[in-house]
């Protein structure tokens, strides 16, 4: 996967979310693909847990631009806003491992937003 094929996975991934096709989710995930929410999330393993996650109807504007590209590994930074009566936003790094068939096998987000306290509980 060279950056243009990286960015080309993630311009088809927020069109299938933007489209709501889950059926895109077999054209980008591998069959146990692990799709982790979080840093600490345990994570969403497979295309049927990934699809039933991927309905989320809320109108987004959405960023993307590469941070590093080394096959068969890529870190994208994306920016999504969504829109509507509870507007937010995020700034995620994309933390993605392709197989060789250039569908993701390995997929975390590490997200921030406006308030995200810097320190743990506790923390001075």
């Amino acid at each position: 996967m060279e950056t243009a094929d990286v960015m080309g996975w993630v311009r088809e991934y927020e069109r299938a979310w933007r489209d709501q096709d889950v059926a895109a989710v077999e054209r980008l995930f591998t069959e146990d693909a692990l799709y982790l929410r979080g840093a600490y999330d345990e994570g969403l393993r497979g295309r049927a847990a990934i699809a039933e996650f991927w309905l989320d109807p809320t109108p987004f504007t959405m960023s993307a631009e590469p941070v590093a590209v080394a096959p068969p590994m890529a870190v994208v930074r994306v920016e999504v806003q969504y829109l509507g009566d509870d507007p937010h936003e995020f700034r995620d790094l994309w933390v993605m491992r392709f197989a060789a068939d250039g569908r993701a096998e390995h997929f975390e987000e590490w997200a921030h937003w406006p308030g995200l306290e810097y320190a743990g509980p506790g923390a001075d």
